[in-house]
């Protein structure tokens, strides 16, 4: 039997224990991870006063009703393209940024990156830094270790308890909601978003961390496709630092090969290697690789941001692109020039929609009804929305021929009372008198006119009206 039979078709995991690092990019991944988790946590309690009816938290999903409450902005179903123009300004975004600058989004911003590292601070403050995180994994199982690896645990599931408890704040007045969970009166679909967002951030964040980046998230393989020679990202000057070797002379490059660019890296991969697709460019190793620089008295810049194309000119020892040269080509433009049309139009969208929804559908089986006295009736069921937080009273009318009469069922008036924050149906009856052109001619242009009585604003749809010469 060979031994390419006996090998498994399973490896387990090898635990990476990142090493502590400052710098530049460690200070900055701090501050992106203090605001995105500002923003995740806090948000939901910031209150936005709407006005008597409506809900005053100012970030909502409000699944109940419907609707999606943004500070000012009301979505409602009908408006669902707004957040499809959200979405498709999010993925162009990422095409942005990855063409420019590689995985940024992955290095410092991606929920898994961002909790992954809140899990490994929270460990190294409990067992210490690598060499202890080291020892620890290797030493036999004692009171000390069960102690800290079940304080370790316990400070994980409160972190992902609070970050499934905060999830289901936005689908509920968070106040309120929160009241619920602490008496044990919340609906179960609360309990059962808590339980399986809180078992999820502790397992991706505390055990499976770059097995989630690797194996479950399509976009390592997706981000080839959007770089280039062109694009900036972390790499390997490696003909400034090989042949590597401890020697300060000339028969050695820069790198001493410390290993120190491989112990921050959360991937547990060497940059020296090349592009890799675990490599999620957080620049750890390029702090790491500088702080080294610094002791040996070499320049920095043995691990930095640049592009591949820039890597061969300067191995010919040509200079460098400019950064803006880089940046600012076909494609980023492209990609900054579509993500700002759409974004412009979903403002302009904004400002221009109407306070005033209707929609008008005629009763087509029949076209229409021909009463005893040969008058002509058409149908029409008409819907109103009142997007505003108290009752308003509509004025129905036409602007027609003077001739057709408007009659709303169910009352002898021409105002419909709107409830506040809803849709009103109401089925509304046109007619044409025997002697009224409008009742021998095929059809008739028509246009139904609805007048807010509180704000005098006004809305229009068209229609037809049909007449006895269908027959």
């Amino acid at each position: 039997m060979s031994s390419a039979e006996n090998q498994p078709l399973y490896a387990a995991r090898e635990p990476i224990f990142p090493r502590k690092v400052k710098g530049f990019y460690r200070n900055l991944k701090w501050w992106v991870m203090g605001v995105t988790l500002g923003i995740y946590y806090l948000t939901p309690w910031i209150r936005w006063d709407r006005g008597p009816n409506l809900p005053d938290q100012a970030v909502l999903v409000d699944m109940a009703h419907r609707r999606f409450y943004f500070f000012w902005i009301e979505i409602w179903p009908h408006e669902f393209y707004f957040v499809a123009g959200l979405l498709i300004m999010a993925g162009l975004g990422l095409f942005l940024f990855t063409s420019a600058l590689g995985r940024v989004w992955c290095g410092y911003t991606c929920p898994q990156t961002v909790w992954t590292d809140l899990f490994i601070l929270v460990e190294r403050w409990i067992e210490g830094d690598r060499n202890a995180r080291v020892r620890l994994w290797n030493a036999n199982w004692s009171a000390r270790k069960i102690r800290l690896r079940l304080i370790k645990w316990a400070v994980w599931l409160l972190i992902a308890l609070a970050t499934g408890g905060a999830w289901v704040f936005y689908f509920a007045d968070a106040p309120r909601l929160a009241h619920d969970l602490i008496t044990l009166q919340a609906p179960p679909i609360a309990w059962a978003t808590i339980g399986i967002l809180t078992a999820t951030t502790f397992v991706f964040g505390g055990f499976m961390r770059e097995q989630v980046c690797n194996y479950m998230c399509p976009w390592p393989r997706i981000q080839a496709a959007m770089m280039d020679p062109e694009t900036l990202t972390v790499a390997y000057r490696d003909w400034r630092g090989e042949p590597r070797g401890k020697k300060h002379d000339n028969t050695t490059g820069d790198c001493i090969d410390c290993m120190a660019c491989v112990n921050v890296c959360p991937a547990g991969i060497d940059i020296r290697d090349g592009q890799q697709m675990e490599c999620i460019t957080c620049a750890l190793c390029i702090d790491a690789c500088d702080d080294v620089m610094a002791k040996i008295g070499k320049p920095r810049g043995l691990i930095d941001y640049l592009a591949l194309s820039d890597q061969e000119e300067e191995a010919k020892g040509k200079p460098a692109k400019k950064l803006w040269q880089h940046v600012f080509r076909f494609r980023t433009v492209l990609y900054t020039s579509l993500w700002a049309a759409i974004g412009v139009g979903l403002v302009f969208a904004l400002f221009i929609r109407a306070e005033i929804e209707m929609t008008v559908s005629p009763i087509r089986n029949p076209t229409f009804v021909t009463l005893s006295d040969g008058t002509i009736r058409n149908i029409y069921d008409i819907r109103l929305l009142n997007k505003h937080g108290e009752d308003r009273m509509f004025h129905l009318s036409l602007s027609a021929d003077d001739t057709l009469r408007i009659d709303l069922e169910g009352t002898g008036q021409r105002g419909i009372m709107v409830p506040a924050n809803e849709t009103y149906l109401q089925r509304v009856y046109v007619s044409a008198r025997p002697n009224d052109p409008a009742a021998s001619r095929d059809r008739v242009d028509l246009r139904f006119w609805v007048e807010d009585l509180v704000s005098g604003e006004r809305a229009h749809k068209d229609t037809i009206f049909n007449g006895r010469a269908q027959q």
